[in-house]
């Protein structure tokens, strides 16, 4: 008996965990923790590298359990999200709905007190602007949803970089512009995978509305302006050599897949070029703190330097 109610509980626990989206909040994760790396010529406080970034996880897995709530109905329409826990009813919407105060509150009190207020007010706006104005109303409301939205998405480095400064810098700008312009592109590559799914479920994604055709110009269109976008902050001075060289050869890559849609050639492309957006990201920014570290300034490199 006492097996079974391990068990039971065990699992309960796991669906709790998933209504963080961990797999999101880890890429985002990913971005803040290197936004506080690029902030600072000096080392990193450890109390605010944990308690900033557990408060940013706290309140992004807040808004992704909000998100598991409204979409509920749409989520049991569709393959890629038909067994969540609140779609099947392992969750209740109401437990989802204080799991997500509970722990978006605690997030806040620990930006509050260990890092700074300018990062906890931060924050809360991109929760809001992800939990409520994009998955209650944009998402429902335009096919450009995911444009506008994506806004909120952008917010993980420039909240890394405030909770190490407690100012914004328009180099933490340019990193949440980079991820603002990533956003489109990834998406509406998964998009046009699912795009029968989405129909299904009513929800106005662009290549619903419009079609692949038009919706693969637009992820080139867009891939063309995250190469630019990225060779910004080499521009600026903020990077050398080493990241002008992985963002061209990462952004290369991009285009590739983009265009791969739009010629329509090889099976699953959407899929194959939303899972090279992941990786893009994620490798992108890995090029971005090794060229801060070993080629804009060398001089970190010597401890205490």
């Amino acid at each position: 008996m006492s097996t079974t109610v391990n068990s039971a509980e065990a699992l309960k626990w796991r669906d709790f965990y998933e209504l963080c989206k961990p797999n999101v909040v880890l890429l985002m994760l990913l971005t803040s923790v290197i936004g506080m790396l690029l902030s600072t010529t000096a080392t990193v406080p450890l109390a605010v590298l944990f308690w900033g970034n557990l408060g940013i996880a706290l309140c992004a897995g807040a808004a992704a359990a909000v998100n598991h709530v409204v979409d509920r109905s749409i989520d049991n329409k569709m393959a890629r999200t038909l067994n969540r826990p609140v779609a099947t009813g392992r969750v209740s919407p109401g437990q989802a709905v204080l799991f997500a105060a509970l722990i978006g509150a605690l997030g806040m009190a620990i930006l509050m007190v260990f890092t700074n207020a300018l990062t906890a007010w931060l924050t809360l706006a991109s929760l809001l602007g992800y939990a409520l104005v994009y998955t209650m109303f944009l998402k429902r409301a335009t096919p450009q949803n995911i444009v506008i939205g994506g806004l909120a998405g952008a917010a993980p480095p420039l909240l890394g970089w405030t909770a190490v400064t407690g100012e914004i810098h328009h180099d933490a700008l340019l990193l949440a512009l980079i991820i603002f312009v990533w956003t489109p592109p990834h998406f509406w590559a998964l998009a046009v995978h699912r795009k029968e799914e989405y129909a299904q479920a009513e929800i106005p994604m662009l290549p619903v509305t419009h079609g692949e055709h038009y919706t693969n110009i637009n992820i080139v269109l867009y891939t063309l302006m995250l190469i630019v976008v990225t060779v910004m902050p080499y521009l600026t001075g903020m990077f050398g050599w080493l990241y002008l060289l992985g963002a061209l050869s990462l952004g290369a890559g991009f285009l590739f897949w983009a265009l791969t849609m739009l010629l329509g050639r090889g099976e699953n492309s959407g899929m194959k070029t939303f899972k090279y957006s992941i990786v893009y990201l994620m490798v992108l920014f890995v090029v971005m703190l090794l060229d801060h570290y070993l080629i804009a300034k060398p001089q970190l490199l010597i401890i205490g330097g």
